[in-house]
């Protein structure tokens, strides 16, 4: 089995392995297509295995990424994610090893990606990145980290922002912080919304829509960072019945 590049002359009559099969997550689909043919000319490469299977890595230039870390002249991994029959035989490995090549040939330094402490939904596992040799190199709160893989030994320390180490904000209730980039939280939000407004908590979402947003928003990952009452509590998209579960949780610690 081979792979393909999907790029802006293909992209509408390609999958892109995100929401794959599931209709109610169409439109999400859509959009997530429009945003990466625009991420496209800053240099975003989308490149999967060439069958209907979510086996995929998204990178681009980390000066151009929509998360608020500092790494001049490193690539940065957005997603990779190998699932259900085709875990353990060495896509992942192929998948990464393509972006490197790729980085070097562009005259970069290094890749980067975000991870977390321990194995958590959306975020890779960081013991497969640090299988491939890549290190920690900085941390924020509550169980983010930021690991590297340098080859330049001269290369700046990639890190978050220095604003960014702890999550707040200045808003009562619900608020969600995300962007385009995954269509399963473009896809979440409204189901999300009708619980809040049945447990009578205020609901509000902010769609990032520029990366100079991105870059300076108030959560590391922002393809998707719920608070409430000002503080950060998940990066999690999830669903209604488990919010559900989150919104009695707090209400009841209140």
């Amino acid at each position: 089995m081979g792979y393909i590049q999907v790029i802006k002359n293909n992209i509408e009559n390609e999958h892109i392995c995100c929401a794959l099969g599931a209709k109610q997550y169409e439109q999400a689909v859509n959009e997530k297509k429009r945003w990466l043919t625009e991420r496209m000319d800053e240099g975003l490469v989308f490149y999967r295995l060439n069958e209907r299977a979510k086996v995929f890595i998204e990178y681009l230039p980390a000066e151009m990424a929509w998360v608020p870390i500092q790494a001049p002249n490193y690539m940065y991994i957005n997603c990779i994610w190998v699932s259900g029959r085709y875990k353990n035989k060495g896509y992942a490995k192929q998948l990464l090893d393509n972006c490197k090549e790729d980085a070097m040939a562009r005259g970069m330094d290094g890749i980067v990606h975000i991870v977390g402490k321990k194995k958590y939904p959306y975020l890779s596992d960081k013991r497969f990145f640090e299988h491939m040799g890549f290190e920690l190199v900085d941390e924020a709160e509550p169980y983010f980290q930021l690991v590297a893989l340098k080859w330049n030994d001269r290369s700046a320390v990639p890190s978050f922002k220095k604003k960014m180490k702890n999550s707040s904000v200045k808003e009562k209730g619900i608020a969600i912080y995300y962007t385009a980039q995954c269509p399963f939280a473009v896809g979440i939000l409204e189901e999300l919304g009708k619980m809040a407004e049945n447990k009578g908590v205020i609901f509000k979402a902010h769609k990032l829509i520029t990366k100079e947003e991105a870059q300076s928003a108030p959560t590391i990952w922002t393809t998707f960072g719920l608070f409430y009452d000002g503080e950060f509590i998940t990066h999690e998209m999830m669903s209604s019945n488990k919010f559900e579960k989150l919104l009695t949780k707090l209400l009841e610690e209140e």
